[in-house]
């Protein structure tokens, strides 16, 4: 099983709108490449959160050291799988 690049925490806003927020700790390495993982996670969730996000919920995208290293197609597949499960788990 392939470790996750990142976790996503979705919880209800109150507000009509979602937001999105994104931490990478220094555990994952030196300010260049949290910076650069910040803007991978940055631009999956532009490409995936108009279709696939949570209308009204707060997105966390926490990264894990693997963000770095994964490839951009497969940190969007992830990305989409936990949104997915996210609003099921929402709705429920």
């Amino acid at each position: 099983m392939v470790t996750p690049a990142f976790i996503l925490l979705v919880r209800p806003n109150g507000f009509g709108h979602m937001r999105a927020g994104f931490t990478v700790s220094r555990r994952v390495g030196n300010a260049v490449v949290r910076n650069r993982a910040r803007r991978r996670l940055r631009e999956v969730a532009r490409l995936l959160l108009p279709e696939a996000g949570v209308a009204g919920a707060d997105h966390v995208f926490i990264a894990r050291p693997q963000a770095q290293e994964r490839p951009f197609d497969a940190l969007v597949a992830d990305a989409r799988a936990a949104l997915m499960k996210a609003a099921r788990k929402v709705a429920a």
